[in-house]
């Protein structure tokens, strides 16, 4: 569906993924108009002069500097803000960090945020930053996203893709839960061509050895540390993920993508947020799909429901 006359999209933070996050969103011609946000005045004025400077070789976009008062009327604010995760330091600690970060911003973007308003959490930990935004916005739970395991599941279609031979897009899989160590991979529904994973390769190649499957789910899991070991952060792939999102609310595309939302029953789960398959359209999460799980699966989902829900905890404390 074609985005509307005109588009404003906002990105709060503007180091190495909000930065990509902009290039990808001019790049791909989401916005008519883009804001970027920081507080480091300088930084993000050079970000903007730097991407009008290409204006020739993309689509028409007017790429502006603003503050928090900027995002009111924007139709997808993406925060990418926060501090980075350093040596010896633990999630907890980072998450503790970008909560007090996080209680001085979003109340301040949110305060007179449109109705229609989306908010695209992509600042790590993710998941528990998504559920503070959300307490902190007073904005309706589906127009609060996180980009959750959207970045994961590339990852796992990547991998396997790799292993059956066949291209990405024709891997249909999900990782869900936690954006992090307790994320699951969904093994019993993955399907390539229509047929279970198992299925095609006993036909089409080899079949998984013994221990394989957590091999892969492990090198998923494992990706950031890797990339961030080599090369000091992630930043193109999960700002190709926030502009698949973003584009998703702003071209009310009907979507399906794996993002951190609230959970309302689903799984018997309640009040935590983490990432399922999820129907995006302008108004944000239309839809919380629940997936057929095995027994591991479903345990694995409760375990991790479980990890996020004492994050979230450890902050009142």
């Amino acid at each position: 569906m074609p985005a509307n006359d005109h588009t404003t999209v906002a990105v709060v933070g503007v180091g190495a993924v909000g930065s990509t996050t902009a290039f990808s969103l001019v790049t791909h011609g989401v916005a008519s108009e883009l804001i970027l946000v920081d507080v480091d005045e300088a930084r993000a004025t050079g970000e903007a002069m730097d991407l009008n400077h290409g204006a020739y070789f993309a689509p028409p976009v007017d790429v502006r500097t603003g503050d928090y008062e900027d995002c009111w009327d924007a139709d997808v604010v993406v925060v990418t803000a926060g501090a980075s995760q350093q040596d010896g330091e633990t999630r907890l600690d980072l998450l503790e960090r970008n909560a007090d970060i996080f209680e001085e911003m979003i109340p301040a973007i949110t305060e007179g945020m449109a109705d229609d308003g989306v908010l695209l959490v992509v600042t790590n930990p993710v998941d528990v930053l998504t559920q503070l935004t959300w307490e902190l916005s007073e904005l309706p739970a589906e127009q609060v996203i996180g980009s959750g395991t959207t970045l994961d599941t590339s990852r796992f279609r990547h991998v396997l893709g790799e292993r059956c031979d066949v291209d990405a897009n024709h891997i249909h899989g999900y990782v869900v839960g936690e954006h992090g160590d307790s994320e699951v991979p969904l093994w019993s529904s993955t399907t390539v061509a229509g047929l279970p994973v198992d299925d095609y390769l006993a036909q089409h190649g080899e079949p998984f050895a013994e221990g394989e499957k957590a091999d892969i789910a492990e090198t998923v899991r494992n990706a950031a540390y890797e990339v961030i070991d080599r090369k000091g952060a992630t930043n193109y792939a999960i700002a190709l993920a926030a502009t698949d999102i973003v584009e998703a609310v702003v071209r009310d595309e009907e979507v399906v993508l794996p993002v951190s939302t609230r959970m309302t029953g689903q799984y018997g789960l309640e009040d935590v947020f983490l990432s399922l398959p999820c129907v995006l359209d302008r108004g944000g999460v239309r839809e919380v799909i629940e997936p057929t799980l095995s027994a591991s699966e479903r345990d694995a989902l409760e375990e991790s429901a479980a990890v996020l829900r004492e994050s979230r905890a450890a902050l009142e404390e």
